[in-house]
């Protein structure tokens, strides 16, 4: 039997989280502060989930350089804030290879396709 958390061909799909703060705002740091953050999602060639978890921190913490925004020059930075998924992808790659899933429990037919998009809807 397989061990389910090697890919037999060698890829892992990842997410991380980073946020966007102003360096210099005191609440930065603060658990109840609102920040606006983005979820990304990357695929890395690993040996095993230890290396891909290593390979994602370390694409992540590429975009976390601190620089100057807005026309003000503002000392701004995207804060890596970790890991936030990680599975091998067992499929060689190619049009139609899942590299994702997701089960979800027991929800009404209605509830279901609201989490559905039409094509329209992904230019938005």
């Amino acid at each position: 039997m397989h061990d389910k958390n090697i890919s037999p061909v060698g890829w892992y799909v990842g997410s991380y989280l980073i946020r966007f703060i102003e360096l210099e705002d005191e609440k930065k740091n603060d658990p109840e502060e609102k920040f606006t953050a983005w979820e990304n999602t990357v695929i890395v060639k690993a040996r095993d989930l230890d290396e891909a978890y290593d390979k994602i921190v370390d694409i992540a913490e590429l975009d976390s350089k601190p620089y100057k925004g807005d026309p003000e020059g503002v000392p701004v930075q995207w804060v890596f804030e970790g890991v936030t998924e990680l599975l091998p992808i067992y499929e060689e790659l190619e049009d139609g290879s899942e590299i994702m899933w997701l089960e979800h429990n027991p929800t009404k037919l209605k509830n279901l396709r609201k989490i559905v998009h039409q094509k329209h809807e992904f230019r938005e």
